[in-house]
């Protein structure tokens, strides 16, 4: 479970930084060959970047599907429980519960259908071409006008985006009939920094620069004097 979290989070982490980079490029692109510059201009007219802009958007989807997966295992999409945390801890728990298979269901039957596109709208093409068997009248399926990929690549982020998802919802629910609990995050932490405990020498009423504590045990005795003063 742990290589499929590392691996959720690194084609996230891969596609937001990848889509993030084409844009500061293109847009760095664009201004440079506006500007009459000679010999510059000639050679970065002579780049074609149109399809920065297609495959950012193509990156974006995909960011987004398998990112509302990660949501879910990591508690961070919004919900409305104000009502719901007002019920007994028996009726919270059904509503939580049935909430949370209704998602899994939603995105299931989305994966289902999304799946059934991806196959008639080329992949069953490319998988008969790829296995050399008989294609018959089977469509081979359109392309994008300015990378020209064949669009069920691009679609395919519906179906298993999705069903990531589901399984997401499923696995929540499990750990939720186990412990009880629900997957938060915490908005206020940061990966990679531990939270430190203040120091028990900290006098919390001196803040002579508006900013910090003082440590008693590292502050010299005269000017804990002059504190006082």
């Amino acid at each position: 479970m742990k290589i499929l979290d590392r691996l959720e989070e690194w084609i996230i982490t891969f596609l937001m930084g990848g889509a993030t980079a084409i844009i500061f490029l293109s847009v760095v692109h664009r201004y440079l060959a506006s500007q009459s510059i000679p010999g510059l201009q000639d050679w970065l007219l002579s780049i074609n970047f149109s399809w920065a802009q297609e495959l950012c958007i193509i990156m974006f989807v995909w960011m987004a599907k398998f990112g509302a997966a990660y949501g879910v295992r990591t508690g961070i999409h919004v919900g409305v429980d104000v009502l719901i945390n007002r019920l007994s801890d028996s009726n919270r728990a059904k509503f939580i519960i049935f909430g949370l298979l209704a998602g899994a269901l939603f995105t299931g039957v989305v994966a289902t259908l999304g799946g059934h596109f991806v196959w008639e709208n080329g992949a069953h093409y490319a998988f008969l071409h790829m296995t050399g068997a008989e294609i018959g009248d089977i469509p081979e399926g359109p392309t994008t006008p300015d990378l020209e990929w064949p669009t069920w690549i691009v679609y395919s982020a519906i179906p298993l985006g999705s069903s990531l998802m589901c399984f997401r919802f499923l696995q929540v629910t499990w750990g939720f009939l186990k412990t009880g609990e629900l997957p938060h995050h915490d908005h206020g932490h940061v990966d990679g920094l531990e939270d430190e405990a203040p120091s028990v020498n900290a006098n919390p009423y001196s803040l002579d620069d508006n900013l910090h504590a003082h440590d008693l045990k590292h502050t010299p005795l005269g000017d804990r004097e002059g504190d006082r003063k």
